[in-house]
Protein backbone atom coordinates (compact mmCIF):
# COMPACT_ATOMS: atom_id res chain seq x y z
CA UNK A 1 0.00 0.00 0.00
CA UNK A 2 1.01 3.35 -0.89
CA UNK A 3 1.57 6.14 1.85
CA UNK A 4 -0.09 8.39 -0.67
CA UNK A 5 -2.93 5.83 -0.57
CA UNK A 6 -3.38 5.54 2.85
CA UNK A 7 -3.53 9.51 3.85
CA UNK A 8 -5.91 9.92 1.31
CA UNK A 9 -8.19 7.83 3.07
CA UNK A 10 -9.19 5.60 0.14
CA UNK A 11 -8.46 2.18 1.96
CA UNK A 12 -10.77 0.64 -0.66
CA UNK A 13 -8.60 1.27 -3.72
CA UNK A 14 -5.34 -1.22 -2.80
CA UNK A 15 -6.33 -4.73 -4.66
CA UNK A 16 -6.12 -8.16 -2.17
CA UNK A 17 -2.49 -8.77 -2.32
CA UNK A 18 -1.81 -5.45 -0.74
CA UNK A 19 -4.34 -6.18 2.00
CA UNK A 20 -3.20 -9.26 2.31
CA UNK A 21 0.26 -7.70 2.97
CA UNK A 22 -0.86 -5.98 5.98
CA UNK A 23 -2.68 -8.76 7.27
CA UNK A 24 0.52 -10.69 7.30
CA UNK A 25 3.04 -8.69 9.15
CA UNK A 26 -0.03 -8.36 12.08
CA UNK A 27 0.18 -12.02 11.49
CA UNK A 28 3.54 -12.32 11.76
CA UNK A 29 4.09 -10.12 14.96
CA UNK A 30 1.64 -11.73 17.14
CA UNK A 31 2.72 -14.95 16.29
CA UNK A 32 6.56 -13.83 17.56
CA UNK A 33 5.43 -12.81 20.83
CA UNK A 34 3.34 -15.92 22.11
CA UNK A 35 3.68 -13.92 25.93
CA UNK A 36 1.73 -10.70 24.49
CA UNK A 37 -1.91 -9.89 23.99
CA UNK A 38 -2.63 -8.23 21.30
CA UNK A 39 -5.79 -6.00 20.25
CA UNK A 40 -5.15 -4.76 16.64
CA UNK A 41 -7.38 -2.69 13.70
CA UNK A 42 -5.94 -1.41 10.84
CA UNK A 43 -8.84 0.18 8.78
CA UNK A 44 -10.80 -2.51 7.15
CA UNK A 45 -7.47 -4.33 6.11
CA UNK A 46 -6.19 -6.15 9.08
CA UNK A 47 -7.01 -7.09 12.41
CA UNK A 48 -6.28 -9.27 15.34
CA UNK A 49 -8.75 -10.26 18.17
CA UNK A 50 -10.13 -6.50 17.48
CA UNK A 51 -12.71 -6.99 20.21
CA UNK A 52 -10.39 -8.15 23.06
CA UNK A 53 -10.25 -5.67 25.96
CA UNK A 54 -6.86 -4.51 26.90
CA UNK A 55 -5.40 -2.11 28.98
CA UNK A 56 -5.01 1.38 27.21
CA UNK A 57 -3.17 3.52 29.93
CA UNK A 58 -2.97 7.35 28.66
CA UNK A 59 -4.96 6.09 25.35
CA UNK A 60 -7.99 6.96 27.48
CA UNK A 61 -7.50 10.46 27.97
CA UNK A 62 -9.08 10.64 24.61
CA UNK A 63 -12.72 10.47 26.21
CA UNK A 64 -11.71 13.46 28.27
CA UNK A 65 -10.46 15.73 25.69
CA UNK A 66 -13.59 14.94 23.84
CA UNK A 67 -16.21 15.85 26.85
CA UNK A 68 -14.02 19.26 27.25
CA UNK A 69 -14.14 20.30 23.45
CA UNK A 70 -18.15 19.37 23.59
CA UNK A 71 -18.54 21.66 26.82
CA UNK A 72 -16.37 24.25 25.44
CA UNK A 73 -18.48 24.10 22.10
CA UNK A 74 -21.85 24.15 23.89
CA UNK A 75 -20.69 27.02 26.09
CA UNK A 76 -21.10 24.68 29.44
CA UNK A 77 -17.14 25.59 29.54
CA UNK A 78 -14.93 28.77 29.00
CA UNK A 79 -11.40 27.64 27.40
CA UNK A 80 -10.04 30.57 28.98
CA UNK A 81 -11.09 29.40 32.37
CA UNK A 82 -8.41 28.93 34.73
CA UNK A 83 -7.64 26.13 36.56
CA UNK A 84 -5.03 25.84 39.47
CA UNK A 85 -2.37 23.17 40.13
CA UNK A 86 -3.78 21.60 43.15
CA UNK A 87 -0.98 19.49 44.73
CA UNK A 88 -3.23 16.84 45.85
CA UNK A 89 -3.35 15.89 42.11
CA UNK A 90 0.13 15.97 41.00
CA UNK A 91 1.35 12.98 39.39
CA UNK A 92 5.02 12.90 37.92
CA UNK A 93 5.90 10.98 34.50
CA UNK A 94 4.32 12.11 31.76
CA UNK A 95 4.39 15.86 31.36
CA UNK A 96 5.24 19.45 31.65
CA UNK A 97 3.26 21.35 33.90
CA UNK A 98 5.34 19.43 37.28
CA UNK A 99 8.17 21.81 35.48
CA UNK A 100 6.94 24.78 34.92
CA UNK A 101 6.19 27.62 37.50
CA UNK A 102 2.81 28.99 36.38
CA UNK A 103 0.31 28.04 38.78
CA UNK A 104 -2.93 28.03 37.33
CA UNK A 105 -3.50 27.44 33.16
CA UNK A 106 -6.80 27.76 31.09
CA UNK A 107 -8.75 24.91 30.24
CA UNK A 108 -7.78 25.17 26.25
CA UNK A 109 -3.57 24.78 27.65
CA UNK A 110 -4.22 21.88 29.60
CA UNK A 111 -6.28 20.06 27.06
CA UNK A 112 -3.23 21.13 24.60
CA UNK A 113 -0.62 19.68 27.64
CA UNK A 114 -2.67 16.03 27.50
CA UNK A 115 -2.89 16.13 23.60
CA UNK A 116 0.66 16.87 23.18
CA UNK A 117 2.73 15.53 26.09
CA UNK A 118 0.02 13.39 27.92
CA UNK A 119 0.37 15.29 30.88
CA UNK A 120 -0.52 13.77 33.83
CA UNK A 121 -1.05 16.94 35.93
CA UNK A 122 -3.00 18.58 33.44
CA UNK A 123 -5.10 15.40 33.10
CA UNK A 124 -6.00 15.36 36.73
CA UNK A 125 -6.65 19.05 36.97
CA UNK A 126 -9.60 18.78 33.93
CA UNK A 127 -10.33 15.80 34.96
CA UNK A 128 -11.36 17.06 38.23
CA UNK A 129 -13.14 20.31 36.71
CA UNK A 130 -15.30 17.68 33.94
CA UNK A 131 -15.76 14.65 36.04
CA UNK A 132 -15.38 10.95 35.74
CA UNK A 133 -19.18 10.90 35.43
CA UNK A 134 -19.81 12.63 32.79
CA UNK A 135 -17.08 10.48 30.41
CA UNK A 136 -19.09 7.34 31.34
CA UNK A 137 -21.99 9.25 29.17
CA UNK A 138 -20.08 10.14 26.77
CA UNK A 139 -18.43 6.73 26.04
CA UNK A 140 -22.24 5.43 25.90
CA UNK A 141 -23.66 7.75 23.44
CA UNK A 142 -20.49 7.05 21.44
CA UNK A 143 -21.36 3.28 21.56
CA UNK A 144 -18.30 2.57 23.31
CA UNK A 145 -18.79 -0.84 25.72
CA UNK A 146 -15.68 -1.92 26.27
CA UNK A 147 -13.51 1.76 25.99
CA UNK A 148 -13.60 3.93 29.29
CA UNK A 149 -11.18 6.17 31.06
CA UNK A 150 -12.11 4.67 34.27
CA UNK A 151 -9.62 6.90 36.61
CA UNK A 152 -7.43 9.41 38.00
CA UNK A 153 -3.73 8.87 37.11
CA UNK A 154 -2.55 7.85 40.26
CA UNK A 155 1.20 7.76 41.66
CA UNK A 156 -0.11 4.00 43.29
CA UNK A 157 -3.00 1.82 42.52
CA UNK A 158 -4.39 0.04 45.21
CA UNK A 159 -7.01 -2.50 45.82
CA UNK A 160 -9.62 0.36 46.79
CA UNK A 161 -9.22 2.37 42.92
CA UNK A 162 -10.30 0.55 39.89
CA UNK A 163 -7.66 -1.73 38.21
CA UNK A 164 -5.99 0.48 35.95
CA UNK A 165 -6.44 3.98 34.27
CA UNK A 166 -8.13 2.89 31.24
CA UNK A 167 -9.02 0.12 29.02
CA UNK A 168 -10.20 -0.25 25.26
CA UNK A 169 -10.85 -2.49 22.21
CA UNK A 170 -8.60 -1.84 18.68
CA UNK A 171 -12.23 -2.20 17.07
CA UNK A 172 -13.99 0.82 19.27
CA UNK A 173 -10.34 2.98 19.29
CA UNK A 174 -10.15 3.19 15.57
CA UNK A 175 -13.80 3.92 15.31
CA UNK A 176 -13.26 7.00 17.68
CA UNK A 177 -10.13 8.27 15.75
CA UNK A 178 -12.16 7.42 12.28
CA UNK A 179 -15.23 9.64 13.55
CA UNK A 180 -12.67 12.15 14.91
CA UNK A 181 -11.07 12.18 11.37
CA UNK A 182 -14.26 12.44 9.66
CA UNK A 183 -15.80 15.05 11.85
CA UNK A 184 -18.39 12.60 13.11
CA UNK A 185 -17.64 12.43 17.27
CA UNK A 186 -20.28 14.20 18.51
CA UNK A 187 -20.01 17.29 16.06
CA UNK A 188 -17.91 18.71 13.46
CA UNK A 189 -16.65 21.40 16.22
CA UNK A 190 -15.97 19.18 18.38
CA UNK A 191 -13.98 16.69 15.95
CA UNK A 192 -12.17 19.55 14.69
CA UNK A 193 -11.18 20.97 18.18
CA UNK A 194 -9.82 17.58 19.40
CA UNK A 195 -7.89 16.78 15.99
CA UNK A 196 -6.47 20.24 16.49
CA UNK A 197 -5.32 19.07 20.15
CA UNK A 198 -3.83 15.38 18.77
CA UNK A 199 -1.86 17.34 16.16
CA UNK A 200 0.24 18.89 17.93
CA UNK A 201 0.74 15.09 20.05
CA UNK A 202 4.54 14.43 20.22
CA UNK A 203 4.60 10.79 20.92
CA UNK A 204 6.06 9.01 17.50
CA UNK A 205 7.42 6.61 18.83
CA UNK A 206 5.64 3.14 18.20
CA UNK A 207 2.89 2.90 14.99
CA UNK A 208 3.73 6.05 14.16
CA UNK A 209 7.24 5.80 13.98
CA UNK A 210 7.23 4.52 10.28
CA UNK A 211 5.60 8.23 8.49
CA UNK A 212 9.11 9.61 9.49
CA UNK A 213 7.51 12.78 10.79
CA UNK A 214 9.09 15.35 13.26
CA UNK A 215 7.26 14.43 16.46
CA UNK A 216 8.04 18.14 17.34
CA UNK A 217 6.17 19.91 14.33
CA UNK A 218 4.10 18.12 12.16
CA UNK A 219 0.72 19.67 12.83
CA UNK A 220 0.17 20.57 9.40
CA UNK A 221 0.51 17.28 8.31
CA UNK A 222 -2.15 14.08 8.16
CA UNK A 223 -0.94 12.21 11.24
CA UNK A 224 -3.47 12.39 14.71
CA UNK A 225 -2.53 9.65 17.22
CA UNK A 226 -2.56 9.42 21.31
CA UNK A 227 -0.63 6.55 23.02
CA UNK A 228 -0.19 4.99 26.03
CA UNK A 229 2.69 3.53 28.29
CA UNK A 230 2.57 1.51 31.28
CA UNK A 231 4.07 -1.71 32.81
CA UNK A 232 3.11 -4.38 30.28
CA UNK A 233 1.37 -1.69 28.47
CA UNK A 234 1.68 -0.16 24.72
CA UNK A 235 -0.94 1.15 22.83
CA UNK A 236 -1.18 3.90 19.91
CA UNK A 237 -4.43 4.97 18.17
CA UNK A 238 -4.75 7.35 15.34
CA UNK A 239 -5.62 8.43 11.55
CA UNK A 240 -3.33 9.28 8.84
CA UNK A 241 -5.92 11.53 6.46
CA UNK A 242 -9.25 9.39 6.91
CA UNK A 243 -7.47 6.17 7.69
CA UNK A 244 -7.52 4.66 11.10
CA UNK A 245 -5.84 2.63 12.98
CA UNK A 246 -5.18 0.98 16.88
CA UNK A 247 -2.55 -1.03 18.06
CA UNK A 248 -2.91 -2.19 21.30
CA UNK A 249 -0.45 -4.76 23.16
CA UNK A 250 -0.46 -6.28 26.67
CA UNK A 251 1.96 -8.43 28.48
CA UNK A 252 2.70 -9.34 32.52
CA UNK A 253 5.63 -7.83 33.72
CA UNK A 254 6.30 -10.36 36.35
CA UNK A 255 7.48 -12.44 32.97
CA UNK A 256 9.73 -10.34 31.92
CA UNK A 257 9.71 -7.33 30.17
CA UNK A 258 8.63 -7.42 27.01
CA UNK A 259 8.96 -4.04 25.79
CA UNK A 260 11.61 -4.22 23.27
CA UNK A 261 9.96 -6.90 21.09
CA UNK A 262 6.24 -4.85 21.21
CA UNK A 263 7.70 -1.69 20.50
CA UNK A 264 9.18 -3.42 17.36
CA UNK A 265 6.46 -5.46 16.27
CA UNK A 266 4.06 -2.05 16.64
CA UNK A 267 6.72 -0.41 14.10
CA UNK A 268 6.68 -3.03 11.98
CA UNK A 269 2.78 -3.24 11.36
CA UNK A 270 3.71 0.95 11.01
CA UNK A 271 5.84 0.41 8.50
CA UNK A 272 3.77 -2.42 6.93
CA UNK A 273 0.81 0.42 6.55
CA UNK A 274 4.23 3.20 5.26
CA UNK A 275 4.80 1.00 2.59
Amino acid sequence: MSRHTIRGGVAGRVDHDERMNIQEIVDEVVSGTPAVDWSVKIGDQASHQPERRLRTASVGKLLLLIETARRIEDGRLDPAEPLARDPALAVADSGLWQHLSVPALPVADLAVLVAAVSDNFATNVLLGRIGLRPLTGLAAELGLRETALLDFVRRKRTSAHPPTLSWGTAAELAAVMSGLARGTIVSPAVSARVDAWLATGVDLSMVASAFDLDPLAHADGDLRNKTGTDDGVRADVGHIGLFPYAVLANWDPGDGDRTAEVMSGMRAIGRAMAA
